[in-house]
């Protein structure tokens, strides 16, 4: 029997990516999200799971459910047997948490409390919790580890998700025989080689890549440069980008390291190399073979100079490191920006 696994939040981003790891490696993902970072397709099922059926000739089996819906959580565990939890789900803009500071609590603290209750009271002891480098805030140094002092987060996401792991870290402290693996993602890029899934940003891309291959396509008319004066190379902002393949395969590596009874773990997954926003722009006209216009604005409060993972704890206990570089990322965004040049509202696959 292959072994299933509950992926909160799958029809998102990062979370349809580890559902392809997951069945490629002979799991068995149950899916629940919300839509509030998945697009419906046909059926009332994220567009990003019909699709991801269609290449990979499968059913993925989705319930659509919030996690602040605690009876409807109990059903699920109560038909299912699950080894093991992928938690994505959560509200995940920074400057939305920094607007809507209380929204961002309840949904994404209160939601997962429900989760670890649930796990609890139906003896599923096994979590891999989506985290991320914001938890780190200003960086002390560079590049950032583990042992990073952590807390010092610049907004209310990264508050959420700083506090989040320390109820799972608590909770592994409380129950000897709860396994946890948090990982604190640097910035996931990319998108699966098909073309048939990739980052669709609803209203206005928070992030920078998506929002570059917006330009490149001709969706937005250019790209705002904040700040052309941090002591980086070029003056702009040095972050560290991984392919959202790799992050998931992290995952698969994570999942495992919960058969060795491993406790409560923390591991980055990044690449260990920073680019600016300058080298991402050209990385991307390469790619695209456009021209991508830009103008330089002001700097963004909350924005840090540089920030990169040193990922080498991952390697050595979890034996994964990113395979894929700064090309194969931007031509695998690329390949999924012009076949879907309006994400996935373009309807059927091409």
């Amino acid at each position: 029997m292959r072994q299933k696994i509950l992926v909160t939040g799958g029809g998102g981003y990062i979370g349809s990516h580890c559902v392809v790891e997951l069945i490629e490696a002979g799991y068995h993902p149950v899916v629940i999200d919300d839509f509030s970072n998945a697009v419906r397709g046909e059926g009332d099922v994220p567009e990003s799971l019909r699709r991801i059926e269609k290449f990979l000739d499968t059913s993925i089996e989705f319930r659509e459910l919030d996690l602040l819906d605690k009876p409807g959580l109990e059903q699920i565990f109560k038909k299912h047997s699950f080894y093991a939890v992928m938690h994505f789900a959560g509200l995940k803009a920074v400057g939305e948490s920094v607007e809507q500071p209380l929204r961002y609590y309840r949904v994404n603290l209160t939601g997962t409390i429900n989760l670890l209750e649930v796990m609890q009271s139906h003896g599923v002891r096994n979590l891999v919790f989506s985290s991320s480098a914001t938890v780190y805030g200003d960086p002390q140094k560079l590049p950032i580890d583990e042992q990073h002092p952590v807390g010092g987060c610049t907004n209310p996401y990264g508050k959420t998700k700083f506090f989040i792991e320390e109820m799972i870290r608590d909770q592994c402290t409380a129950e000897k025989d709860w396994n946890a693996v948090l990982l604190r993602y640097f910035n996931p890029i990319g998108a699966h080689i098909s073309g048939d899934i990739g980052e669709d940003p609803q209203g206005i891309p928070n992030n920078l890549l998506p929002y570059v291959a917006q330009v490149a396509i001709g969706r937005r008319k250019h790209l705002n440069v904040f700040g052309n004066d941090y002591s980086t190379p070029d003056g702009t902002g040095v972050r560290d980008y991984i392919h959202v393949v790799d992050l998931a395969k992290g995952h698969i590596a994570a999942v495992r390291k919960l058969k060795d009874c491993c406790g409560c773990k923390v591991y980055n997954l990044g690449t260990g190399t920073g680019y600016s926003v300058l080298q991402m722009v050209k990385a991307m006209e390469k790619a695209s073979g456009r021209k991508i216009a830009f103008e330089i604005g002001a700097r963004r409060s909350g924005d840090v100079a540089s920030c990169y993972a040193d990922p080498g704890l991952a390697e050595k206990e979890l034996g994964w490191k990113a395979e894929y570089g700064l090309e194969r990322m931007c031509e695998d965004l690329w390949r999924w920006q012009s076949q879907n040049p309006n994400g996935f509202s373009n309807g059927e696959l091409p």
